[in-house]
C-alpha cells in the first residue's frame, strides 16, 4: 500500500467513526444497506458479463461446493448486506450502551455457554477461536459485559495511525489488545500469562497473516491457518473452543446477533491436528450461515498469487528450521 493510499484509508475510517455514529439508526441502516446492495449488483453484473467472479463469489463457491458462477446472486446480495452491516455496527458500537446491548433479547446468551463455565471452573483459561463471521466485536462485548473481559491481538495495520484507531476502538469495547507484531514483547507470552490467570483469550482463526500457519484442508482445499491458538492451549492447558457469530433479523425487522460456543477440542495429538479440528468446525458453522462469513480476500492456495506463495514457502521453511532447532534442544 502506498503512503498516499494508506493515509486516505486512515482518513476514511476516521470519518466513518466520526460521522456514522452521529446518524439516526434508521438513516445509517438505509445508507449501509444501499451500499451493500450497490456492491452486490456490481459484483453480480461483472460475474455474468465477462469480468468473471470476484473473490467473495469464489470463496462462497467452496462453501456451497459449486462452480463460482453457480453461487446464487441472492447469496452475494445477502453477503454484501451482511458485510455492510458489520461496518455500520463497528462505526456505531463505541457510543452505544454496551450493558443494554448485552442484556437485550436480540442478543440472547450463546448456545453452549455451559462449555465456557465448565472450562473456567477448571482454572486454566479459555482460548476462543472464531472466523470472520457476523459481528465478532459484538460477541466480545457480550463476553466483556457478562464475564469481565477478554484479551486479543491486533494486526499492525499501516499507517500506524490506522492501527492505533483500531486498537482504541477495541479498547473502548473493554478488550485488552496486544499488537501481533512490533510490541514490547511477542504476544504469545502475554496471552499465555492471561490464560494461566484463568482469563479468556479470543483469536480470529481462519486466515494466516504470517505465512507460518498450519496447512489444513478447508472445504476440501488446501490453505493455512494460524497455529497460535492450538499452541497456547497445549502450552498452558487452556480449553481450545471454537466460537461462531452470525446476524439475525426477527419478524419485525429488528436486528439481532447469534452466538455459540462449542465443547473444547482434543489437543493431545498436537498443533497440526488441533488446527485441522478448528478448520472442520469453522467449515460446519460457516456452511450454516454462509452470508455472514466476511471473507472477501484470497484464502486458498489455488487463489494466491505467485509472490504470496513464495513468501509462504519462505516462512514455512523458517518455521521448519525453528521446529527442528527446538527438537534438537528439547
Amino acid at each position: 500500500m502506498t503512503q498516499m493510499r494508506a493515509a486516505l484509508t486512515d482518513r476514511a475510517y476516521a470519518a466513518g467513526w466520526r460521522l456514522v455514529r452521529g446518524l439516526p439508526e434508521r438513516t445509517a441502516r438505509r445508507a449501509f444497506d444501499f451500499g451493500g446492495d450497490w456492491a452486490a449488483r456490481r459484483a453480480n453484473r461483472a460475474a455474468h458479463h465477462g469480468a468473471g467472479p470476484n473473490q467473495l463469489r469464489r470463496n462462497l463457491a467452496r462453501v456451497l461446493a459449486v462452480d463460482p458462477l453457480a453461487v446464487p446472486d441472492e447469496l452475494i446480495h445477502a453477503s454484501m448486506r451482511s458485510y455492510a452491516r458489520y461496518w455500520r455496527e463497528a462505526f456505531r458500537l463505541p457510543t452505544l450502551d454496551h450493558a443494554a446491548l448485552a442484556d437485550s433479547p436480540l442478543m440472547p446468551p450463546p448456545d453452549g455457554l455451559e462449555h465456557l463455565d465448565e472450562a473456567l471452573a477448571q482454572g486454566r483459561g479459555v482460548v476462543f477461536v472464531l472466523p470472520h463471521s457476523g459481528n465478532w466485536d459484538m460477541a466480545g462485548v457480550w463476553l466483556v459485559q457478562h464475564y469481565g473481559g477478554l484479551t486479543t491481538v491486533a494486526e499492525r495495520l499501516q499507517p500506524e495511525s490506522l492501527f492505533e484507531r483500531f486498537v482504541a476502538y477495541r479498547e473502548s469495547l473493554g478488550f485488552e489488545v496486544f499488537p501481533l507484531t512490533g510490541g514490547e514483547q511477542p504476544p504469545f507470552r502475554q496471552l499465555a500469562q492471561r490464560l494461566r490467570d484463568n482469563k479468556v483469550v479470543c483469536l480470529m482463526g481462519e486466515r494466516d497473516l504470517t505465512g507460518k500457519g498450519v496447512p489444513v484442508e478447508f472445504f476440501g482445499e488446501r490453505t493455512w491457518m494460524p497455529a497460535g491458538a492450538a499452541k497456547l492451549a497445549i502450552e498452558t492447558g487452556a480449553a481450545l473452543m471454537p466460537v461462531h457469530a452470525w446476524f439475525t433479523v426477527d419478524e419485525q425487522g429488528r436486528e439481532g446477533w447469534g452466538l455459540k460456543t462449542e465443547a473444547p477440542l482434543d489437543v493431545s495429538a498436537g498443533v497440526a491436528a488441533a488446527t485441522q479440528q478448528l478448520a472442520n468446525r469453522f467449515a460446519a458453522n460457516i456452511a450454516e450461515h454462509p452470508a455472514d462469513w466476511h471473507m472477501l480476500q484470497p484464502l486458498w492456495e489455488r487463489d494466491l498469487s505467485a509472490q504470496r506463495l513464495e513468501r509462504i514457502a519462505a516462512a514455512q521453511a523458517v518455521r521448519g528450521d525453528e521446529r527442528s532447532a527446538g527438537d534438537a534442544v528439547s
